[in-house]
């Protein structure tokens, strides 16, 4: 800590309070242009430090500073900017090296080195941006009353040049304009902390500090979210604190035994993906996992952190079956140590960042999860709602005949809409492994998939939450999506594809500008059924509102048959079509409801073209004097 002295960081890096460890630890020039080296190794017999600047020999001895475990030593050689180096570790025996968890910048892929790295002075340009975000939060308090339209990226197959990456610097100058183009507000980045390999996505990090090199410098990376900051678009990162890779220059038995994962068989490893556990009772992983998160807001001015794999954090069961696992002092599954690292992290991170987004990845059930944490809850702001995904992929690849069988699936959802504060996603996990790209989910021939994801799209941007959508999906790529290779843009050269993208990007500024499809997104006031019930026909009907009454009626039909003189039942008078998804623009055949659409005895008859999606506004009567 910067402005402690050592003794103090080193006493609330072991109660699990210091939310700066990093400033202590890992590697950092001194004040007469030294270097000291610091790392948490408490089962290790010696340290040493080796590197480039020493042929890779034993070594820099270091001292043990602490009876808890931390080492150091300071090295008088100057010019050290920029060398590789790990850490040599004695235990018993056996000697090896490791990467330095601290690291500001590494290696990646098969290469695994540290570098010493001192943060080069950066310019930001973002206090407009921050500004406006305070404003957003400060209107509704806790959560966001906003837009919040997320895409999902995944930076080494989002676009390449030759094969080859693009770095932070060139993704985002052709970021920027596309995603202004779309109407998305916020990106969404898979897991960029550095990692060995590509097949993991980047879930799989072995270097929590350090943006991955694939990319470029840290320095690349600033400029990617001020470059983002500066056109109004939100910076979202994907972050794992539930487990790590089993890499020998990692975290794994970092100190030659157990350290950063659990000892226990039962909570040691997650078998499915063949990784070690964070042992979250220990106070120096606290320290360790928080200042992390912190770190990304503080030296990279992120907006949010969506937690991975939340379940596997509060779940004893998680991943294992009965007899591999044991219950709670309570009798109950549920991880103490857990839940409280949970509330202990969002705590910090509000504390300091009140307007951050805490998004939690959980599959579970366990309620609360976007409660303030003095309310009793877990403390995220946010929450993935992926009942409502998995719903919905079910209803729409089932042929129309007998999605009156599911018609729940439409329903059920807004039972439990408003119990958390949701983010509805379309997710890298549902277009990979067998599960089909978005588009070919949709049941029935290549026009009838790309009518039924116009209005499957429709219903997703007018039901209640916010949204996340994968890349890909909103141009219609057939193929699954792969990490190795970049996204099929050549095939938004083929009319229908194209003309999806348009869509989605008129859908997109639709919803930014439609006030009662936002603004009361965690209550029931801003949601009214009109036809809850027209199973046999495929069809609902709903009012989303806002809070000053104003409103918009969206009809869905699901059925590819056409339906005239559609009855739906209202209170107003005179309504008009805004929005349809038929439109010949967007690869449909132009059935459209022409001039004002008058209801008579509370009822509107309307023409409903087959699986087709429609928004009615109501026009208000002028008055004269």
């Amino acid at each position: 800590m910067k402005k402690t002295t050592d003794d103090t960081a080193v006493y609330l890096f072991h109660q699990g309070t210091n939310f700066r460890s990093y400033d202590f630890l890992g590697v950092h020039k001194t004040e007469n242009a030294n270097y000291v080296f610091r790392v948490y190794a408490p089962k290790a017999d010696a340290v040493h430090v080796t590197g480039d600047f020493c042929g890779w020999s034993e070594g820099v001895s270091m001292n043990r500073i602490s009876k808890e475990g931390i080492w150091e030593c300071i090295c008088e050689i100057k010019e050290y900017d920029g060398r590789m180096y790990k850490f040599r570790i004695t235990h018993g025996n056996r000697s090896f090296l490791k990467s330095d968890p601290y690291a500001f910048y590494s290696q990646t892929g098969k290469e695994s080195a540290s570098f010493i790295y001192d943060f080069k002075e950066f310019k930001w340009n973002d206090a407009k941006w921050k500004k406006s975000v305070s404003e957003c939060f400060l209107k509704g308090k806790y959560f966001y009353p906003a837009p919040l339209n997320i895409y999902e990226i995944h930076l080494a197959s989002w676009l390449r040049k030759d094969g080859e990456y693009l770095n932070y610097r060139e993704i985002a100058d052709n970021l920027v304009p596309y995603v202004l183009q779309m109407g998305y507000t916020h990106v969404e980045l898979m897991p960029i902390a550095e990692y060995p390999y590509d097949g993991s996505w980047g879930y799989q990090v072995c270097g929590y500090y350090a943006p991955t090199s694939r990319f470029g410098t840290p320095e690349d990376f600033k400029y990617f979210v001020n470059k983002l900051h500066e056109s109004n678009i939100g910076v979202i990162l994907d972050w794992v604190p539930a487990h790590f890779p089993k890499d020998e220059h990692g975290l794994y038995e970092f100190d030659g035994g157990d350290l950063y994962e659990y000892s226990g068989e039962d909570r040691r490893e997650h078998k499915v993906w063949g990784t070690r556990c964070f042992d979250l009772a220990r106070c120096e992983v606290q320290s360790f996992l928080i200042s992390n998160a912190l770190f990304w807001f503080r030296e990279y001015h992120i907006d949010g952190l969506r937690t991975d794999a939340v379940a596997a954090i509060l779940y004893l069961d998680y991943d294992r079956e009965p007899g591999e696992w044991n219950p709670n002092v309570y009798g109950e599954n549920i991880s103490l140590e857990g839940s409280a690292f949970l509330k202990k992290l969002n705590t910090a991170v509000f504390a300091e960042f009140p307007f951050a987004l805490m998004i939690a990845e959980e599959s579970g059930d366990c309620g609360s999860v976007t409660k303030p944490v003095d309310q009793g809850g877990m403390g995220f702001n946010f929450k993935w709602n992926m009942g409502y995904s998995n719903d919905m992929f079910e209803y729409m690849k089932t042929d129309p005949f007998f999605r009156k069988h599911l018609h729940r699936s439409l329903t059920f959802p807004s039972m439990y809409a408003f119990n958390e504060n949701y983010i509805l996603p379309v997710s890298h996990d549902e277009v990979t492994h067998g599960k089909k790209s978005l588009i070919d989910k949709m049941y029935g021939s290549y026009e009838e998939k790309f009518a039924s994801l116009r209005v499957f799209n429709m219903f997703f941007m007018t039901h209640p939450g916010k949204k996340m959508s994968f890349m890909g999906c909103e141009f219609g790529q057939f193929r699954e999506w792969d990490f190795s290779g970049e996204l099929e843009w050549f095939m938004t050269d083929y009319p229908m594809h194209n003309k999806l993208r348009v869509y989605n990007a008129d859908l997109n500024r639709f919803y930014l500008s439609c006030k009662p499809l936002w603004e009361i997104d965690f209550k029931p006031e801003g949601l009214n059924w009109i036809l809850p019930d027209a199973a046999e026909d495929n069809v609902i009907a709903y009012e989303r509102i806002a809070s000053d009454g104003e409103m918009v009626v969206c009809i869905m039909n699901f059925s590819p048959v056409d339906r005239k003189n559609y009855r739906i039942p209202l209170n107003g008078e005179i309504y008009t079509e805004v929005m349809n998804s038929d439109n010949e623009r967007y690869g449909g055949r132009n059935r459209k409801n022409l001039g004002d659409l008058v209801a008579k005895n509370g009822n509107l008859s309307i023409f409903l073209p087959g699986l087709t999606g429609i928004i009615l506004k109501e026009k208000k009567p002028i008055f004269k004097k």
